[in-house]
């Protein structure tokens, strides 16, 4: 009874040892292997894994290698040596290595995300390393445009230059178009490191710096307008609201009253010249300085040299005495008559023709009839001799 009892436990024994293994790995012999299973990224970061495959068995594996279970929206490349892979072969006993470069979106929720890499050999047996990544913010897939000082004021024929950053925040190089909605008759101009440009690239998750230049209309009224900025791509856009705040037109004119910009003088004399200062633009004016170009050892002198204020469309007249240099000969002479303010100025071109005066012309006549006498009477007196 006894010697068939150990009989049927040695039988049993023998069945054990014949009964594989359950684990996916001790069945083909593959084991993959990398130590970094759980790691914490940000949106659109690029991640690489290096993986360690071993071949416990006796035969050589060729393995079929994939990554499943891929959340959406990401991209994986194989490589090993360099070299783009889907199929791997191991040695006997043997071990190879091959990297996993995974990209994550930039528009992407928080949270953990998994997926497994899978080695499938010939004979059908397949080996699976899940991974976990986890991203540790709220991601997004968009561009941004700002500006620091979107709101500027000036005059009419004032240039408005904004400084503006635009921002890809997406996993690829973006090209954007700019542009500009400008009111009718107004001009826009982009730049970029000092060119003009219509259009910039930026590299994903990068920055570019534009300036963007802006030229009212020349007659364009007193008020705040505002220019849309767009910076459009394939994929995504922009737009930020500038505000251009024009305070009104500057603009002087200095005349005469009666129009004339040229008048006589005799050498040494003074003549007054009626000055009208104009007020043309939409603005008032303050402190508008006259001063005067003549000509070397000419005078000239204001009656009033300064206007404390000058309203929008308002005029006021000046005299201006000009006294020419008594050694100036005959001829014309320039000499410039300018009214400036702080925003604007106006010159006047005059020409001053110079008479000799008459008095030095009887002279002239006196002394020629003179030296006339003096030869008829010595010819009357030594002629005969």
């Amino acid at each position: 009874m006894w010697k068939k009892w150990l009989s049927q436990l040695f039988i049993a024994v023998l069945l054990i040892g014949f009964i594989p293994p359950m684990s996916a790995s001790a069945a083909g012999g593959i084991t993959l292997y990398t130590p970094y299973t759980g790691i914490s990224v940000t949106p659109g970061e690029s991640l690489s894994y290096d993986i360690e495959v071993t071949n416990d068995s006796s035969d050589v594996q060729r393995l079929q290698l994939s990554v499943d279970d891929l959340p959406e929206g990401w991209s994986y490349q194989l490589s090993s040596n360099s070299k783009s892979i889907n199929e791997l072969a191991v040695a006997p006993n043997g071990t190879q290595n091959f990297t996993i470069d995974l990209e994550v979106p930039l528009q992407i929720e928080k949270g953990n995300y998994q997926f497994d890499v899978v080695a499938e050999s010939d004979n059908g047996t397949t080996t699976t390393l899940p991974i976990t990544v986890n991203i540790a913010e709220e991601g997004t897939f968009q561009t941004d445009l700002s500006v620091e000082q979107p709101n500027m004021e000036g005059d009419a024929n004032a240039t408005f230059t904004y400084s503006l950053e635009l921002s890809n925040r997406t996993a690829e190089e973006q090209t954007y178009a700019l542009s500009a909605k400008v009111p009718e008759g107004w001009q826009s101009t982009f730049k970029a490191d000092g060119n003009n440009v219509t259009s910039v690239t930026v590299d994903s998750r990068g920055s570019q710096t534009v300036e963007v230049e802006i030229n009212p209309a020349e007659n364009v009224k007193k008020g705040t307008y505002e220019i849309p900025i767009t910076a459009q791509s394939g994929q995504t856009n922009s737009e930020v609201v500038l505000e251009s705040v024009i305070t009104g037109t500057y603009s002087l004119n200095l005349t005469t009253s009666d129009g004339r910009l040229s008048g006589d003088i005799k050498a040494g004399d003074e003549t007054t010249l009626d000055l009208v200062v104009e007020n043309n633009g939409t603005s008032d004016l303050s402190n508008i300085s006259l001063s005067s170009d003549a000509p070397s050892k000419w005078e000239v002198e204001f009656s009033e040299s300064q206007i404390d204020e000058l309203k929008a469309g308002a005029s006021t007249n000046v005299k201006a005495t000009v006294k020419a240099s008594d050694q100036a000969i005959a001829g014309d002479y320039a000499m410039t008559l300018t009214a400036s303010a702080q925003e604007t100025s106006s010159e006047a071109q005059f020409r001053m023709s110079v008479k000799t005066s008459m008095l030095w012309g009887w002279i002239g006549v006196l002394l020629i009839l003179g030296v006339a006498a003096s030869l008829f009477f010595l010819i009357r007196k030594y002629g005969r001799r």
